[in-house]
């Protein structure tokens, strides 16, 4: 059982960060390539547009990223009265 719920809050995890870890990887990779094809080798450069990206993500996927979080809790709180058992 402990397995088992473990094995749900890491899929739950996962779930959750994949769209903001992918976007930021996306972008990052994108102004990666642009600063390596201009020579400019400016390291805060790639903060702003990640950071934009992400809250971007947030407002398209936070709803989702949400009811996510909710059923995964709501399925912890109803194990709670089988777990002493």
């Amino acid at each position: 059982m402990v397995i088992d719920l473990g094995r749900e809050s890491l899929w739950t995890a996962v779930l959750v960060a994949s769209p903001l870890l992918g976007m930021a990887l996306a972008v990052g990779l994108l102004v990666g390539i642009i600063q390596a094809a201009t020579s400019i080798q400016e390291m805060t450069l790639s903060f702003i547009p990640k950071l934009g990206m992400m809250i971007l993500t947030l407002v398209i996927f936070g709803s989702w990223q949400i009811s996510i979080m909710v059923d995964f809790f709501q399925r912890i709180f109803e194990r709670i009265p089988t777990l002493f058992m």
